[in-house]
């Protein structure tokens, strides 16, 4: 054979195999599970959400991303967050989940965008709220299980300011009972919180009640449960 041919298979079965590196911050052991191409409606079918005709794929000076354009029609008996939409048919347990955030509505206190984790059921989950100014009810880590959403925060911030207009880089992680979230700063953390109440479960975006876009959405994790999924989550 060609000597010159020999080299460039050589080189060829070296360089193939190779796969990007995760990013420093993702711990050992972690892999990119689920990464949606929100160029395309399609992805809006593999969500599960509180009100269909609120969620639609969509662009914002030329970023895909999925918009929450409205209000939800939906209103769960304790009370907590109204517009949600999940990946119902894979569960995590430790994960990293990192995405950016524009905030669409009127500026306000609990002006806010959601992610969740951990959800079990419409009544059983948890959710990171960010929100423009903090309180007991607003820019903290919350629980939901049968009762209305209560803080588990042990740390967070005056508030998410979004300001007009403005993507945001948030990552949640979650490691065993810790939880612990980045707004914009990737090197401080913005809130903290401790809590082994839920095991592995769904994750998902959404807003208490606002309206916002979910861009450049990642979730690496060790591995993941596959789930059938049989109708909604939320149906009444």
């Amino acid at each position: 054979m060609n000597p010159v041919l020999l080299i460039f298979l050589a080189l060829l079965a070296f360089v193939a195999p190779c796969k990007a590196e995760p990013p420093p911050h993702i711990p050992k052991g972690f892999t990119l599970q689920w990464q949606p191409d929100f160029t395309n409606d399609a992805v809006v079918k593999e969500l599960d959400t509180t009100d269909a005709n609120a969620w639609r794929v969509s662009n914002a000076k030329g970023k895909p991303a999925l918009e929450l354009s409205g209000a939800s029609n939906y209103e769960y008996k304790v009370q907590s967050p109204r517009s949600i939409a999940l990946l119902t048919d894979r569960k995590f347990g430790d994960f990293v989940f990192e995405a950016e955030l524009l905030q669409t509505s009127g500026d306000y206190a609990h002006r806010d965008l959601c992610l969740f984790f951990g959800f079990q059921d419409p009544g059983h989950y948890y959710y990171v709220h960010f929100a423009s100014k903090t309180d007991d009810r607003a820019n903290q880590i919350f629980i939901v299980n049968e009762k209305p959403f209560t803080k588990i925060t042990s740390k967070t911030t005056s508030g998410s300011e979004w300001g007009a207009d403005k993507w945001h880089k948030v990552r949640v992680q979650r490691i065993g009972g810790s939880i612990t979230v980045w707004f914009d700063d990737m090197e401080k953390p913005a809130m903290l919180a401790e809590d082994k109440t839920f095991g592995s479960g769904t994750i998902g975006f959404g807003s208490y009640n606002d309206t916002g876009m979910f861009a450049n959405v990642q979730l690496w994790a060790p591995g993941v449960e596959k789930v059938t999924r049989s109708g909604s989550i939320f149906a009444k």
